[in-house]
C-alpha cells in the first residue's frame, strides 16, 4: 500500500515536472541566489473527489480566488523589498518559485518540486549534505493542506514558514519540527472568541464549522476551553457543501440561540451567511473567525444588514506601506488582455497558470481581503532575517561563501526578535508568533461596506482585552442582545439545573445561614461557617458577634460593686457580732450560729464574680455551685434557729423530754451538719454526673453567639434546688409558728420577708430564663443571688446590728427578761 501510494505521488510529480516550461517574466518565478517556495490558493476546488488517482489537479480549471492572487503579490512585494534593501541581505538576492495550490491531495507535484535537486528526488541524505531546490517556503493556505504536505519538509528540517494554517496540532514540534507560522493558532483564536462571549455575558451559543482540520480543531478547543466559564455550546455543526443550511438555521432559531460562531473557511462561511439571508434569519450576532473576518464579497450581499451584527477577529496590523504602489507598478507593465492569458497556458507548467490574474485591475487586487497579508509579509522577512544570521551579514555585505542549509535557518528563526512595520516578530518554543488581534465590526449599511475596529487582544507582555461598547450599534434598540438559555438569577439566588446544559436553570433563593458565590459555584448554596450568619438570599456570610457579660460593661460593674459592698458589709457585721458576742442580741440571734450564717453568706457572695468574663468550665462550675451550697447552709441555720426558739417557748413545756434530748445532743448542729452533708453530696453528683458546661449558643440569635453555661440534665439540679427550697419552706413554717413570741425573739417577720424575697427573685429569674435567651439572663442570675443574700442580710442581721450600735439600752439582759415576763403573763391570761 505504501509503495503504491509513493508510486502515485511520484507519477503525479513526473506528469508535471518533465513538461517544457519557460521561467522568464512570470508572477510565478524569479531567479536569485537563494530560492524560496510559495504555495497560494489562486483557485479553489468546490468539492474534493474521494477517488485517489495519479492525475495532478489542474487548478486553473476550478473557481478563481482573487484573494489568493493578492497573497501571491504580497510575497512578490516582500521579496522585491528585501532585494532592494541595503542592510538586510546587502549582496544577496532572493528568488522564488510559486505554485497555485488548490487541492488537499492532488498538488504533490508542487511540494515534490521544492524538495527536488537537479530534477530528481533522492533518498534522504544527511542534513549536512542535503540541499533541496528551495531553502525555505511559505504556505499553503489552510490547515488540512498544510498537514498533508508538511511531513515532506519537516522531516528534513526545511523551514515551512506558514501564513494561513492555524490548527493547534501543528504546534507539536514532535510531529512538525520545522513548521513555523506567522499567524496565531486556533488556540489563541478560540481564547479570543471566548473573551468576546464572556465580555457581553452570553452563555448560549452555536458553533458552526466545516469538515476540515481547521474547524474540527477549533471545535475541539472551544469545547475544552469553555469548561468552567459558564458558557454552553447549545448547538454545533460541521458544514459540508451539501449540508441542509436551512434546516440548521431553523434549529438554531428554535433553540433561541442569538450568538453564532462561524469558525470556517470562506467558502463555507459564505454559504451559511447567504442561507441566513435567504431564510430571513434576523437579529443574530455572528462572530467571524480570522479566515473570513475581512471577506470582501459577503458584506455586499443584498439583505445582509438584516441578519444582525457581524463582528470578526483579524490581525492587528494589516497595512503594508508601499504595497499599493507595487501593485500599480506591476499592473502597468502587464498587457491586460485575453490573448496574453491564453498565451500563459502555453508558457507555464501545471499549476503555474492563472487565466484571470492578468485581467485583474490594481484596485481589485488592493481591495481584496487583507487578512493574511501581514502573515505572508512576515513569513518572507522571517526567512530573510534567518538567512541574514546564517550568512553572517553586516550592513555592507554577506558572506556568500558561507554554507547555508535549510536546517541552519530553522535554528536561527527560533532566536529572531525584530520589529516589522512597528510590529514585533518573535516566536515561542513551538514557533508560534506573538498574539495581536483586533475585533472588527461590519458596517454593511454603507457603500462600500466598512470594517471598524472595536476591540483589541494582546498576549504579550501580558493578556489585555478591550472592547469599546459605544461603537457597537446593536440591532436590539442599542442594547446588548440576549443569548442565554435562562434569565440570570437575582442576587442571592442559586441556580437549579434543568436539562442537560448547566446554562438552563431555575432560580432558588438560598435559605438563612447559607449563601451563593457565583465566582465559586452559582449552583450551590454554601452553608455559613459556625461563627457566621446570613439572611435568606445572601451572597456572603457575616461574622457573628460573640456575646457574654464582660467585666467592663456598666451592668457588670454595678453588680460586682454591689457584691463587693455586700461582702464588705457582711465582714463588718461578722466583726461587730464577734465584738459583742456575749450580748443578748447576738445570743438571741443564734450566738455562734450567726458566724456560720455570715460566713456562708460571704462565700455565697463570692460566686457572683464568676458570672462575668468569658465562660469557662471552672467559671460555670463555681458560679452556681458555691451559691447553692453555702446559701442552703445559711437557710438551714435559719430553719434551726426558728425551730429552736419555738422549742424554748413552746416545746419545752409540752415536750420536755424531747427538748432535753435536743439540747443534750446539740440537735441544731446535728441537723445543720446532716442537711449540709446531704446537700454537699447532691452538689457533687450534680457537678460530676451532669456538670454545667460552657457552650456557644448559635441558634437563638442569627447574628450572635451567646457564650452560656448550660446544664446537660436538669434532674440533678432539681434535687439540689429542692433541698434549698424545702429548707426555706420549713423555715417559713417555723417562723409562722413563732409569730406570737416575745418581740426580742420574734424573727417571723424578718425571716418571712427574706425568704419571700428569695422565692420571688428566683421565680422571676427562672421565668425569664425559660422565655428569653440573652446575655442579660446571666446578669439576672447574679442579681438573683445578690438579692437573696441581701434579703437575709438586711432583714435579719442589719436590724440587730442597728440595736447593737444605736440602741444599746435594748441590748441588756434586763430588757430581754422584761420581754419574757410580759410574754409569760400574756400566755397565762389566755
Amino acid at each position: 500500500m505504501i509503495l503504491s501510494s509513493l508510486y502515485i505521488l511520484l507519477l503525479g510529480f513526473t506528469n508535471c515536472f518533465f513538461f517544457k516550461i519557460s521561467w522568464s517574466a512570470s508572477d510565478f518565478s524569479l531567479e536569485g541566489d537563494y530560492l524560496l517556495g510559495g504555495l497560494f490558493p489562486l483557485h479553489e476546488i468546490e468539492k474534493e473527489t474521494t477517488l485517489f488517482s495519479a492525475e495532478t489537479t489542474e487548478c486553473f480549471r476550478h473557481i478563481s480566488s482573487k484573494s489568493g492572487y493578492r497573497m501571491l503579490q504580497v510575497m512578490r512585494f516582500a521579496v522585491e523589498e528585501i532585494n532592494n534593501s541595503t542592510t538586510l541581505l546587502p549582496n544577496v538576492s532572493l528568488g522564488y518559485e510559486i505554485f497555485d495550490y488548490c487541492s488537499n491531495t492532488k498538488n504533490f507535484n508542487s511540494a515534490l518540486r521544492f524538495i527536488s535537486k537537479n530534477g530528481s528526488v533522492k533518498p534522504k541524505e544527511k542534513l549536512n549534505n542535503y540541499q533541496p531546490k528551495v531553502i525555505a517556503l511559505t504556505g499553503p493556505y489552510g490547515s488540512t493542506r498544510t498537514m498533508t504536505i508538511a511531513p515532506l519538509f519537516t522531516t528534513d528540517l526545511i523551514p515551512l514558514v506558514n501564513y494561513g494554517a492555524t490548527s493547534y496540532a501543528l504546534s507539536s514540534k514532535l510531529n512538525y519540527p520545522s513548521f513555523v507560522r506567522t499567524v496565531p493558532s486556533n488556540k489563541d483564536m478560540i481564547e479570543m472568541i471566548i473573551h468576546i462571549i464572556r465580555w457581553f455575558g452570553w452563555n448560549w451559543v452555536a458553533f458552526i464549522g466545516s469538515q476540515d482540520d481547521y474547524s474540527s480543531d477549533g471545535l475541539k478547543l472551544f469545547n475544552e476551553y469553555i469548561n468552567n466559564t459558564g458558557i454552553c455550546l447549545a448547538y454545533q455543526e460541521g458544514l459540508s457543501l451539501n449540508a441542509n443550511y436551512s434546516l440548521m438555521l431553523k434549529k438554531i432559531d428554535r433553540l433561541n440561540i442569538n450568538v453564532i460562531v462561524v469558525f470556517a473557511v470562506p467558502q463555507y462561511a459564505s454559504k451559511i451567511i447567504k442561507a441566513a439571508i435567504a431564510n430571513n434569519i434576523q437579529e443574530k450576532v455572528w462572530i467571524a473567525s480570522h479566515a473570513w473576518a475581512l471577506n470582501q464579497q459577503l458584506p455586499r450581499e443584498p439583505g445582509i444588514e438584516k441578519i444582525g451584527t457581524v463582528i470578526g477577529i483579524t490581525d492587528r496590523l494589516l497595512s503594508l506601506p508601499g504595497f499599493n504602489e507595487f501593485v500599480y507598478k506591476a499592473r502597468a507593465t502587464t498587457d491586460v488582455g485575453h490573448d496574453v492569458a491564453e498565451g500563459e497556458v502555453k508558457s507555464k507548467t501545471c499549476n503555474q497558470v492563472c487565466h484571470y490574474c492578468s485581467l485583474l485591475t490594481a484596485e481589485e487586487i488592493i481591495n481584496e481581503n487583507p487578512s493574511l497579508s501581514f502573515g505572508i509579509y512576515a513569513a518572507i522577512y522571517t526567512i530573510a532575517h534567518a538567512l541574514h544570521k546564517v550568512l553572517q551579514c553586516d550592513i555592507i555585505e554577506c558572506q556568500k561563501n558561507t554554507m547555508a542549509k535549510p536546517y541552519m535557518l530553522l535554528g536561527e528563526i527560533k532566536k529572531l526578535d525584530f520589529i516589522l512595520n512597528g510590529r514585533q516578530v518573535k516566536y515561542d518554543d513551538n514557533y508560534d508568533p506573538s498574539i495581536s488581534y483586533k475585533v472588527v465590526l461590519w458596517h454593511t449599511d454603507v457603500n462600500p461596506p466598512q470594517f471598524e475596529m472595536v476591540g483589541t487582544y494582546d498576549k504579550h507582555p501580558e493578556i489585555t482585552f478591550t472592547m469599546d461598547n459605544s461603537l457597537l450599534p446593536w440591532h436590539n434598540n442599542g442594547s446588548v442582545p440576549f443569548s442565554n438559555c435562562s434569565v440570570e438569577c437575582k442576587v442571592g439566588d442559586s441556580r437549579q439545573t434543568e436539562g442537560f446544559h448547566n446554562c438552563c436553570f431555575t432560580c432558588k433563593k438560598c435559605p438563612t445561614n447559607s449563601y451563593v458565590d457565583f465566582s465559586r459555584d452559582p449552583y450551590t448554596c454554601f452553608p455559613c461557617a459556625e461563627g457566621e450568619w446570613s439572611d435568606e438570599g445572601s451572597t456572603a456570610c457575616k461574622t457573628r458577634s460573640v456575646v457574654y457579660p464582660q467585666f467592663t460593661e456598666i451592668l457588670s460593674i454595678i453588680v460586682m460593686v454591689s457584691a463587693a459592698c455586700l461582702i464588705f458589709l457582711l465582714i463588718a457585721i461578722f466583726c461587730l457580732f464577734a465584738y459583742n458576742y456575749d450580748t443578748p442580741v447576738v445570743k438571741s440571734a443564734g450566738g455562734s450560729m450567726c458566724f456560720l450564717m455570715l460566713t456562708s453568706l460571704i462565700l455565697s457572695s463570692i460566686s457572683v464574680f464568676f458570672f462575668f468574663g468569658k465562660p469557662t468550665f471552672v467559671f460555670c462550675l463555681l458560679r452556681n455551685a458555691i451559691f447553692e451550697y453555702f446559701f442552703t447552709v445559711c437557710i438551714s441555720c435559719l430553719t434551726v434557729r426558728s425551730f429552736q426558739i419555738i422549742s424554748v417557748f413552746k416545746m419545752a413545756t409540752q415536750f420536755p423530754k424531747v427538748y432535753s434530748l435536743w439540747v443534750k445532743h446539740n440537735g441544731q448542729w446535728l441537723f445543720i451538719a446532716f442537711v449540709s452533708f446531704i446537700h454537699l453530696i447532691s452538689c457533687v453528683i450534680w457537678m460530676t454526673v451532669n456538670p454545667v458546661k460552657a457552650i456557644a449558643d448559635s441558634w437563638t440569635f442569627k447574628d450572635q453567639i451567646i457564650l452560656i453555661c448550660e446544664m446537660e440534665n436538669t434532674i440533678t439540679l432539681t434535687i439540689v434546688m429542692f433541698i434549698s427550697w424545702f429548707m426555706g419552706f420549713l423555715c417559713l413554717l417555723f417562723s409562722y409558728m413563732g409569730r406570737d413570741l416575745p418581740k426580742n425573739y420574734n424573727e417571723a417577720k424578718s425571716i418571712t420577708f427574706s425568704l419571700i424575697l428569695y422565692y420571688l427573685t428566683w421565680i422571676a429569674y427562672f421565668t425569664a430564663y425559660l422565655s428569653v435567651k440573652s446575655k442579660y439572663i446571666v446578669i439576672l442570675n447574679a442579681v438573683a443571688q445578690v438579692s437573696s443574700i441581701n434579703g437575709i442580710l438586711f432583714s435579719y442581721f442589719i436590724s440587730k446590728s442597728y440595736i447593737i450600735i444605736f440602741q444599746p439600752q435594748k441590748n441588756t439582759p434586763a430588757y430581754f427578761q422584761t420581754s419574757i415576763q410580759n410574754y409569760t403573763q400574756t400566755i397565762s391570761r389566755t
